[in-house]
């Protein structure tokens, strides 16, 4: 591993891992959430109530940050942590899922990926060398390669040709990283939803020799039991003594099979997405604000809960700030949220230590499928 990065597996419970990933800006605890703040920013949310949900690491775009500010303009500014006040690990993707997400406004080749600027409309490049580039000039702890993301489903040859390229990249990736100190350098397994392309990737990239190891391309749209069929023939794969990182899930009930699968690292969306419309995540299970029947309910979302959001603000007035177009309501809802996000995940380490790991997850079950109408 690179200098200043280690990482130090404490204990296993079946397949579920703890431990701790170190990094120059601070330990990460595993199992870990990294919440998305894609333009060194989280949605609705200060960097005061993210930490303060127990987050130990974030997740920052390449290519959002490339167009904007601009990755030269961040690192003249001191780079990343000092930009956005966070001095705290930050992961940086490499900007592969925009190849997937902007595929109507990108020519990708052998060199790279050129994008037409969703902001402005310019041409901008970005080949493997430049994504490394740019994610040390941004001061990332951990870097990932560019990669090619394929939505699914998608014909074989399709899905051959896309992991091929990755690993091509990955290649480049590696080299452009040579001589790079107190950073970590992770490759990302593609191959879709077949099992023989997985394997192929992983196998490739293992000899490669990377500091940790991602799963990508999935949740773009194939069914759970195939998302987790992947997982469960990728991981067994990949070097123990490396964090394994699923990109892009999920939900809770996502994160809880991937961490019984051996999964360490986790980054989504939905916490603050789906905060933003509403939707709060809860012991209880989800609990969508806006819904009529919530009008009058005078209980809090969850009076047990370490997030002073959702012990002291009653339903009834969570659903009138979304009634009435509040910015609060997105707010509070968002750091709901990731306090929930964070405690599942502490959850899951303090059960996977005492060796209670199933016997956690059948109760987390449980508690769901009360529903939130459950005795507080």
């Amino acid at each position: 591993m690179t200098q200043a990065f280690a990482f130090a597996l404490h204990k296993t419970d079946g397949l579920a891992r703890v431990g701790e990933i170190r990094t120059p800006h601070g330990v990460i605890r595993t199992p870990a959430f990294m919440p998305v703040g894609t333009a060194g920013a989280m949605k609705g949310v200060h960097w005061s109530d993210v930490r303060q949900s127990g987050t130990d690491v974030v997740l920052a775009n390449t290519y959002h940050l490339m167009l904007r500010p601009g990755a030269e303009r961040i690192a003249a500014l001191g780079g990343l942590h000092q930009f956005m006040s966070w001095p705290h690990p930050i992961l940086t993707d490499s900007g592969g899922f925009q190849v997937m997400s902007l595929s109507g406004l990108r020519k990708l080749d052998e060199r790279g990926v050129t994008f037409r600027s969703h902001i402005d409309g310019i041409t901008v490049a970005l080949s493997p060398e430049r994504a490394i580039e740019i994610q040390n000039l941004l001061g990332a702890d951990i870097v990932m390669q560019l990669d090619e993301c394929v939505k699914l489903p998608a014909e074989r040859p399709e899905i051959d040709r896309a992991m091929q390229l990755s690993l091509r990249w990955a290649e480049r990736s590696k080299r452009a990283f040579e001589g790079v100190h107190n950073r970590a350098l992770f490759g990302i397994v593609q191959g879709g939803d077949d099992p023989a392309l997985r394997m192929e990737s992983a196998r490739a990239l293992i000899s490669m020799g990377f500091d940790g190891y991602a799963i990508g391309g999935l949740a773009v749209g194939e069914p759970q039991e195939v998302m987790l069929a992947m997982i469960g023939e990728v991981v067994p794969a990949l070097p123990a003594d490396r964090p394994r990182y699923l990109m892009g899930v999920g939900t809770p009930e996502n994160l809880l099979e991937a961490v019984a699968r051996g999964i360490d690292m986790f980054d989504c969306v939905l916490p603050t997405r789906n905060g933003r419309h509403g939707l709060a995540f809860t012991r209880f299970g989800p609990v969508n604000l806006r819904n009529a029947r919530h009008a009058d309910d005078p209980r809090p979302l969850d009076a047990q809960s370490r997030c002073p959001a959702a012990r002291e603000h009653s339903r009834a007035y969570l659903h009138h700030l979304f009634k009435a177009n509040e910015m609060l309501g997105a707010m509070l809802l968002s750091v709901v949220n990731l306090f929930y996000y964070q405690d599942l995940m502490a959850g899951f380490r303090t059960a996977i230590g005492e060796g209670r790991f199933e016997a956690f997850c059948n109760e987390t079950r449980g508690t769901w499928a009360q529903g939130d109408l459950a005795p507080l």
